[in-house]
């Protein structure tokens, strides 16, 4: 084992060697020490196989341990890329012919169009073998050499550990590199902010193909010596089992999840009461204040909001832990990186004052992988800037007034879609709402609403429009609101503002 190794696996997997560090539904746990030892013999198959320090290897395994020891265990050797185990084939084309993998690892029994893809693409296919004993998250890989035995190098500070894309909403998406130092530096803020231990165990429920899952969920808890407890994916039906089965100190999920975990929260009075939860985290979009004081109502302990972001990886600004300050509405102070608010002229804008939110430090990424047009935009002024509208207290709390590709323009009159959001949340009968754009033939841009009712509650559009009316400047009322059964989301489980007209056929 080399000295970069060494000091990799001891910083990302930092607990004693018997402490818990993988634990899953019906498994053994797998200690640090066993995922230290599971990091040193995937490096050496890899080799074997020619797979050698930045030779990358995108990822496509279903949500659960093997995701996590996947990822963590071949980044220490090449860069890897996790991809959406639902993706079509057209999407793994683009995906993969955009990363240039020189290997896609995917699980033993698999046939689907990864595969099929892949094995157009002339990328080779490794298997991940679970044996029938494993411990949670143990595994090793079978495949057919894809070049000659690699040289016995790992990664270093400065090499790629993983490659995400951007969302891609309104753009094709761009690939976002992240190096050792970044993702290091990420979960070391995270671990900061949160008081992490190594007492401390978290149930993931997000997506491991997704920055939020991967570092906020994963690498912070191995990094400060604590344990991850790996569900199959997100299951309101199954929450409150896993809750019990894995008696975690945190969880952390975007705000859909909460709002699900809290619709059944009233069947499950017995596990809710045998809960010992130290904090809820949200992030990666906005949490309405409601949804923020049911949960710390529901589960006896506080909620702590952050902002993150996939060129950051992850972690921008968070909330604090009590005693510290928890500002509901805001996404707290920087949590890691600078954070600041600037003019489109690259001033920097004082507190109260209203602008695009900025950052940078060493979680930030170097750039856009192969988009130079990107780069200049993004890192003008020697600042990355977030695409995000916001605003400073004189505090350092922000607040997030909207993602600037989201603003509303109806005829000249800017309207952030969250302050809407915010005043249909408290109508007695709404569960969830998304404000977005719809298009007008004079005006360019109109206010509509998509509304989820609560359970067994009923509103007309109508009702919500008069509700929303005794608040908000008449521009500002929605003039279309939609009463839906469930409001389309993305991969993630965050509800998307662009595009959703469309989606939902609403046309000028």
């Amino acid at each position: 084992m080399t000295q970069t190794h060494t000091e990799l696996s001891r910083r990302l997997v930092a607990g004693a060697d018997d402490a818990p560090a993988i634990l899953a539904p019906d498994r053994p746990m797998l200690t640090h020490g066993e995922l230290r030892a599971l990091i040193a013999a995937t490096a050496k198959q890899l080799h074997t196989l020619g797979i050698g320090r930045g030779d990358r290897v995108a990822i496509v395994l279903p949500n659960g341990p093997e995701m996590a020891t996947a990822f963590i265990a071949v980044a220490a050797t090449a860069p890897t890329a996790p991809l959406n185990p639902a993706y079509r084939a057209d999407e793994l084309d683009f995906y993969l012919t955009d990363i240039g993998p020189k290997a896609i690892l995917v699980a033993e029994n698999e046939t689907g169009p990864a595969v099929t893809v892949a094995e157009r693409l002339g990328i080779g296919v490794l298997r991940l073998i679970v044996p029938p004993d494993a411990t949670a998250g143990g595994f090793t890989i079978d495949g057919a050499a894809v070049g000659p035995q690699a040289a016995p190098a790992m990664a270093g500070d400065d090499d790629i550990a993983l490659l995400l894309h951007t969302s891609g909403t309104t753009s094709r998406p761009k690939l976002v590199p992240l190096s050792h130092a970044n993702v290091a530096a990420s979960a070391r803020h995270i671990g900061a902010t949160l008081g992490l231990t190594a007492g401390d165990r978290c149930l993931n429920i997000m997506p491991l193909f997704h920055i939020h899952g991967l570092i906020a969920a994963v690498l912070s808890s191995l990094a400060s010596g604590g344990s991850i407890y790996c569900t199959p994916g997100f299951n309101a039906l199954r929450f409150f089992l896993w809750l019990s089965d894995a008696r975690p100190s945190w969880y952390t999920a975007v705000p859909t999840m909460h709002q699900a975990i809290l619709a059944r929260a009233a069947r499950n009075a017995e596990a809710l009461s045998a809960a010992r939860l130290r904090f809820i985290r949200s992030s990666s979009a906005s949490l309405p204040t409601q949804v923020m004081a049911e949960l710390e109502a529901t589960f006896g302990c506080p909620v702590i909001e952050s902002y993150g972001m996939t060129e950051a990886a992850h972690q921008m600004a968070s909330n604090r832990l009590p005693p510290g300050l928890r500002k509901p509405g805001s996404v707290g102070a920087a949590g890691g990186p600078e954070v600041a608010v600037m003019a489109p002229d690259g001033r920097l804008m004082r507190a109260g004052e209203t602008g695009e939110i900025v950052i940078r430090g060493p979680n930030v990424t170097s750039g856009y992988e192969k988009n130079p047009d990107a780069n200049a935009t993004a890192f003008a002024h020697g600042w990355f800037h977030t695409g995000d509208q916001g605003v400073l207290d004189d505090d350092g709390y922000l607040r997030i007034t909207g993602r600037l590709k989201e603003i509303i323009n109806r005829g000249g009159e800017k309207i952030s879609p969250l302050e809407v959001d915010e005043v249909l949340m408290d109508h007695p009968a709404v569960a969830q709402v998304v404000t977005f754009a719809m298009p007008h033939d004079k005006l360019g841009e109109e206010v509509a609403a998509a509304v989820v009712l609560r359970e067994g509650m009923s509103a007309s559009e109508g009702d919500i429009r008069a509700h929303a009316a005794m608040r908000l400047a008449d521009f500002k009322v929605p003039r279309k609101v939609l009463i839906l059964e469930e409001i389309p989301k993305g991969a993630t489980g965050k509800l998307q503002r662009i595009g959703l007209a469309a989606k939902l056929g609403l046309r000028s």
